[in-house]
């Protein structure tokens, strides 16, 4: 019989660290088990690690927590990249081809290592996502088998500031076993596995609003067209009713979390929290709201797209909990405003769990779980084998527990071959491809 595989993810925020563990069973049933949380104050900010001791700290605390839980040992785990720097910039890679011959996913290959290799003044590129393609000045979604004599490949690519990626790199560093097998884009995995295909391919964003950035992701046609994180959260919310009640933020985010419609200051219910009235909150509240709704509604122009060519906005992260939020931001944008579910691929039995300042974690998990190979696992479980158990000498009576631990235990079998080298590249380039071709979704 196979063994299960675990995997295990880390999600590195601005006020709290997640640690994922899911097990993948050999009917490829993905299941979440463990879920840990570390609150982190002043050491990561606007998604970047400041604290690189203190952050190493809430991490081996969250890897102990998964240790026990399955009785083993962390040997690898998948690390997700996000911060204010994330974003996308456009670039192009032209390649002249044979054409006699047909278009291969060794061509396509060798293309994208060329575009990950272009770079931005300032900035390190993480990933590099299709996003159109042209064989012979024509546009294709599938250019593998097609013939031409030339080909265009215009990608996003994914950069950040060096020390993002650094000073992540410091914190895994942990010297104690466990090592990073893969850093993995979050905003990317959470729109993989929280936006459905007809989404992406009609046109929408997905904006994540954490404590302090809020990253917003448009596609349109199936391909991502726009990245981009902003210095905006709900902390910034919080902060505001702190100045502007002269209160601790602890007081702050009560007062926040107590109102019943804090965007709407006229009609709240009347209290008082350490001197502060929910209508004064209220319009801190609104107010600032407002900005972010701005900010976010904003980033079309930047992307060079209208309101016409985003159908929905899938709102997820912590902020998104903000009562009122969705309905307010439809109003400003003229854009249907919709909350984002946890992953489909993922089976979630502890609720306590799925909820929306979790779902990037879920995101991160179930795209490592899709990731990797066949035979490889993140947790090795502890085996202690079987204690060998004396008894006097001619007995043949089996004690009251039956024979059971006496048994010898199955040992590990082959498993399935190795994903195709070519997988990862099909994955990027299947995401292009739409399947609901249908007019009238466009009109």
């Amino acid at each position: 019989m196979e063994q299960n595989q675990y995997i295990v993810a880390i999600e590195i925020g601005s006020s709290k660290i997640v640690g994922a563990l899911a097990e993948k069973s050999s009917s490829g049933v993905l299941t979440l088990t463990r879920l840990v949380e570390e609150k982190m104050t002043n050491c990561v900010r606007y998604g970047t690690v400041l604290n690189v001791e203190n952050v190493k700290s809430g991490i081996m605390r969250i890897l102990k927590d998964i240790e026990d839980f399955e009785d083993g040992r962390v040997t690898q785990v998948y690390v997700g990249i996000a911060g204010r720097s994330l974003h996308s910039e456009v670039s192009e890679v032209n390649r002249s081809l044979d054409a006699t011959k047909p278009i291969t996913d060794d061509i396509i290959d060798n293309i994208m290592r060329d575009a990950s290799r272009n770079t931005v003044k300032n900035y390190e590129t993480i990933d590099v996502v299709p996003r159109t393609i042209y064989v012979d000045k024509n546009e294709t979604k599938t250019p593998v088998g097609q013939i031409g004599s030339s080909i265009k490949f215009k990608v996003n690519l994914i950069v950040a500031k060096p020390i993002v990626k650094m000073n992540l790199t410091r914190v895994m560093s942990m010297n104690y076993g466990t090592s990073v097998k893969r850093y993995l884009v979050t905003p990317l995995a959470a729109s993989q596995y929280i936006l459905s295909d007809s989404e992406r391919s009609l046109g929408c964003m997905l904006v994540d609003i954490g404590a302090e950035t809020s990253t917003v992701a448009i596609y349109k046609d199936g391909a991502l067209m726009y990245l981009a994180t902003l210095p905006l959260g709900g902390r910034n919310i919080t902060r505001d009713i702190m100045n502007g009640c002269s209160v601790l933020e602890e007081t702050a985010e009560r007062v926040k979390q107590n109102i019943s419609n804090p965007l709407d200051p006229k009609h709240v219910e009347s209290f008082v929290i350490e001197g502060v009235t929910s209508s004064e909150a209220a319009s801190y509240i609104s107010a600032r709201t407002d900005e972010i709704i701005a900010n976010i509604n904003k980033q079309l122009d930047y992307a060079q797209l209208s309101k016409d060519d985003v159908r929905s906005i899938i709102l997820i992260g912590g902020g998104s909990q903000l009562q009122g939020l969705a309905q307010r931001m439809e109003e400003k944008t003229g854009i249907k405003v919709t909350l984002g579910q946890a992953p489909k691929t993922l089976s979630i039995r502890d609720l306590r769990y799925n909820r929306p300042e979790y779902i990037n974690a879920l995101s991160l998990v179930a795209k490592a779980a899709d990731d990797i190979k066949f035979g490889e696992t993140c947790l090795e479980r502890n085996n202690y084998g079987s204690p060998e158990i004396l008894k006097p000498a001619g007995d043949t009576e089996t004690d009251s527990n039956g024979d059971d631990e006496n048994k010898k235990k199955p040992g590990k079998e082959k498993g399935p071959k190795k994903r195709s080298k070519w997988s990862i590249w099909r994955e990027k380039l299947g995401n292009l491809i739409n399947e609901d071709d249908d007019d009238e979704d466009y009109k």
